[in-house]
């Protein structure tokens, strides 16, 4: 069983070695700082770092393999250096750029694109016998949030993953390897975060972990009169809350200690119900 299927909620700290990220970006992008952050995200209460060297934020541009594993490999080596036991996800779309971080001590697949953009990340993942994680995005980082449009985003999500997580066993993925994200913020408005946000439980009904990630993201900041993404880890916590009372537990965050704190209360208030 692979560390995404947790009883407990899990912290997936982010750590984005780019000059670019929207909320983040140049902060951490040299090795020393990168692993200084590292440590600190882990004593807050990281379970997952999750490492990537290009940004997904809406607008940007691709950056190529070699650019990402210039960025990535050495953060990574030298973190797991430091920190032998702490599992870490790669952030990236790249089969080529994945297999360089799990040669450099990564444990973990993160892809945003759900394996569209390079199929052999899903056969890779297969011949490493490691999680994958298969996100949903509608368009590319580039243009997702251009015009996006749904007749119904619950049931078309799911669709999507569901095509995504076929596409992955018939790769050889092992079913209990594979964790999916609806991908909140990524080619969706505002109105479909929050129907996502509102049906955590069908997408939980398909059997697979879920990660949630809506780490300072743009549709809580109209919601709350905020523009500074740093201004909404309040506002990140409640939905972490609100997703660990729905089953989520696997949760990306820039904020670990506060969202730690709002899963620890929510885990320990569903307990009691359980009780």
């Amino acid at each position: 069983m692979s560390v995404l299927h947790s009883t407990r909620p899990l912290m997936m700290g982010i750590l984005n070695v780019t000059p670019d990220s929207f909320s983040d970006g140049g902060l951490f992008s040299n090795t020393e700082d990168a692993v200084y952050q590292a440590g600190k995200l882990i004593a807050e209460g990281a379970d997952i770092l999750d490492i990537g060297g290009e940004s997904t934020r809406p607008g940007s541009d691709p950056v190529s393999a070699e650019q990402q594993i210039q960025r990535v490999v050495p953060v990574i080596s030298a973190i797991r250096q430091c920190h032998p036991t702490i599992a870490i996800s790669i952030d990236t779309t790249l089969s080529q750029v994945a297999e360089a971080a799990l040669d450099a001590g990564a444990t973990i697949i993160n892809d945003v694109s759900g394996g569209v953009a390079d199929p052999a990340i899903l056969t890779l993942a297969a011949r490493r016998q490691v999680p994958i994680i298969l996100m949903h995005m509608q368009g590319t980082p580039k243009t997702m949030q251009d015009d996006p449009h749904y007749a119904d985003v619950v049931t078309e999500v799911i669709t999507a993953l569901q095509q995504r997580i076929a596409a992955a066993l018939a790769s050889g993925v092992k079913p209990d390897q594979i964790a999916i994200d609806p991908g909140i913020g990524f080619g969706k408005r505002k109105q479909d975060n929050l129907d996502l946000l509102a049906h955590l439980q069908q997408l939980l009904a398909l059997g697979y972990p879920v990660l949630l990630g809506t780490s300072r993201k743009r549709f809580m900041g109209s919601i709350c009169n905020v523009s500074n993404p740093q201004e909404l880890v309040t506002a990140t916590a409640v939905t972490t809350a609100l997703g660990v009372m729905a089953g989520v537990r696997l949760f990306r965050v820039h904020d670990v200690l506060a969202n730690r704190q709002a899963a620890d209360v929510a885990w320990a208030i569903q307990q009691a119900q359980r009780h």
